[in-house]
């Protein structure tokens, strides 16, 4: 299957499906804690990981003489392709910013799909300005430097407490991001349909007023009656 169409099946269904179907294959950690949709009005977004490693500052290390290095955020930048979901581990600290607004606005041009952390932004109305799509834990005025060393890209992370590996599949919406891995992508997909398409027949069901016992989860006779009613739509 191709990204293009595995997306778009994606892009149907909520993080809340997808960490249910996750774990009915034996994935319970694949939700990660602190990443919030900087704007309340924020789109489900869909894409492969790209990937960003912090570690704990080290003052010879973390300076703003570091930013200028073939090995920093502008060099993981430039190598950004588009549409990637940039997942950076920033360890969850919450009082050094990451990103601020001016690059922010060159991964907008180079056509990033959106920015996801467990740490924080800085320069919160120009970051918005930009019109790059954060999921975060928020703002704050120092830099990154003041409480991290960037070390690499595109290798394995863990951010909000969830391992991460390039490529994997993100889906970020407004309860936050699901990472669904590589190999596991077209199945969840597929079963997360599935499991919207249920969903939304037992929210029918709900409606006319049926008891929830027998009908969420659904048992044997509702099983039966829904793949009746839907073979006939």
């Amino acid at each position: 299957m191709s990204d293009k169409d595995l997306f778009a099946q994606l892009a149907h269904v909520t993080t809340a499906t997808l960490t249910t179907v996750l774990l009915k294959k034996g994935l319970r950690n694949v939700w990660m804690r602190g990443p919030k949709p900087l704007r309340a009005e924020q789109k489900r977004l869909v894409g492969r990981a790209f990937t960003l490693r912090f570690v704990p500052a080290r003052e010879d290390l973390a300076t703003p003489e570091s930013w200028a290095s073939p090995r920093s955020t502008r060099g993981a930048i430039e190598d950004m392709p588009p549409a990637v979901m940039v997942v950076v581990d920033a360890m969850g600290v919450r009082d050094a910013g990451i990103f601020g607004d001016i690059l922010c606005a060159r991964m907008v041009k180079r056509g990033v799909g959106a920015l996801i952390t467990d740490g924080v932004v800085r320069d919160l109305a120009g970051v918005l300005g930009t019109g790059l799509p954060v999921w975060c834990s928020g703002a704050a005025a120092p830099p990154s430097v003041a409480g991290l060393t960037f070390v690499n890209w595109q290798e394995p992370i863990g951010c909000g407490g969830v391992a991460i590996f390039p490529d994997d599949v993100i889906v970020a919406d407004a309860d936050g991001a699901v990472v669904i891995p590589k190999a596991l992508a077209e199945a969840v997909a597929a079963a997360s349909v599935e499991q919207e398409k249920l969903e939304s027949w037992i929210m029918g069901e709900v409606e006319k007023g049926t008891k929830l016992p027998g009908l969420y989860p659904p048992d044997a006779a509702t099983k039966a009656r829904y793949e009746a009613e839907t073979k006939r739509t």
